[in-house]
């Protein structure tokens, strides 16, 4: 007796064993997907989802890749595509690439300064890679470096695309959402998505400038997204995507945006002069580092322009014989003034020929002088 159960259960054990050796071979005999499966049926896209649908297709048949050369080199067709390179700058080709959209029925593309800069200086060339994929030679409008704008000319096109609807920066709200649609690391028409950051960032441009009300977004961009847009749900453009911050070179969710409303201020200028006309009274600042360490809280008049605003209001500069400081700002229309940036800000708000009423200290007294803004493109301020 004890020997059959110990053959028995033995038997069992064996049993037991085959069976979880074989386990996988029978369920791959019994149950492998040896043809196409069948498609799972889904609901409706979601109210969120099927806006982010609509604002792509609506919007990026507007948005462009543009590619601008130094110099016309021909060994630069035989170097490798960009396809998944640098994106911005293509090492070795001098070619800088970008993004822009339409921004009318004319064929005039915005983008941004930094994107066309090597070309326009160096008598290069630019192209413009339309959403069809047909590829037009465009030429340079005009350029804003003091808040990295520019507009390109597209040749003769098949068809042109549509401009892109324009919003407003002036009510956006920090959490709203917004889309970014551009040519990152060379790859067309990408689309992200986030959310406004940030507002009234301040970001430094050229000539010594510093652009106030700059939008921050999370919504990825990288390297070849400069100049392209930034879109609020509605598809209208609310921003010019201009900068990131990144210790790698890459995204790290700190995107900037020039916003629309100087935009919209900015590109007709250029359109009709090549030029921008900027709003200013006619100084030239001293450096804000000398200005701290010698313990001054405002702006100091270091050279006041000839026939400016600035002389014609009675305003002082530093005294070139003796270094004796004249006039230093603390204050425009009823705001502080600590820095450059923001008395460029006041008087941006204001535009050109607008009163400015200016709060200047000298030699110990607070005074009030009213300036009124002209057009001083040559100047810092």
């Amino acid at each position: 007796m004890p020997d059959r159960f110990v053959r028995v259960a033995l038997g069992v054990t064996l049993g037991l064993l085959i069976a979880f050796v074989a386990q996988p071979y029978i369920l791959a005999f019994l149950y492998s997907a040896n043809a196409p499966r069948s498609v799972a049926a889904r609901g409706d896209l979601s109210a969120a989802e099927k806006t982010t649908v609509d604002l792509f297709a609506s919007a990026s048949p507007s948005v462009v890749h543009v590619f601008a050369q130094a110099a016309a080199q021909g060994r630069a067709l035989m170097e490798p595509d960009d396809e998944f390179g640098q994106g911005e700058q293509q090492q070795g080709s001098g070619t800088q690439t970008g993004t822009g959209f339409v921004w009318d029925a004319a064929g005039h593309v915005v983008t941004n300064n930094h994107v066309v800069e090597a070309a326009t200086k160096g008598g290069g060339s630019i192209s413009v890679r339309l959403a069809s994929g047909e590829v037009i030679g465009a030429r340079v409008v005009g350029t804003a470096s003091s808040y990295d704008l520019a507009v390109l000319q597209l040749g003769r096109v098949a068809k042109m695309p549509p401009p892109l609807a324009v919003g407003t920066s002036a009510d956006l709200k920090v959490g709203q959402s917004a889309f970014a649609i551009g040519n990152p690391f060379g790859l067309d028409h990408t689309l992200t998505t986030g959310v406004i950051s940030a507002l009234q960032r301040r970001l430094p441009t050229q000539e010594g400038r510093e652009l106030s009300g700059v939008i921050q977004t999370d919504a990825a961009i990288n390297p070849g997204n400069s100049g392209g847009p930034l879109l609020d749900s509605a598809g209208r453009l609310i921003g010019v995507n201009t900068a990131i911050f990144s210790p790698s070179g890459a995204s790290a969710g700190i995107g900037f945006a020039v916003p629309v409303d100087v935009v919209n201020r900015v590109v007709p200028d250029l359109i009709k002069n090549g030029r921008v006309r900027n709003p200013g009274i006619g100084i030239i600042a001293g450096q804000e580092a000398t200005a701290a360490r010698l313990g001054i809280d405002g702006v100091v008049v270091l050279r006041v322009l000839p026939g400016s605003p600035a002389a014609q209001a009675g305003l002082r500069g530093v005294d070139p014989r003796t270094g004796t400081i004249g006039d230093v700002i603390v204050g425009a229309n009823g705001r502080p003034v600590h820095r450059l940036s923001d008395l460029t800000a006041a008087v941006e708000e204001a535009g050109l020929d607008r009163p400015v009423s200016l709060l200047v200290e000298r030699d110990g007294r607070v005074r009030t002088v009213r300036v009124n803004t002209a057009d001083v493109a040559q100047t810092r301020l």
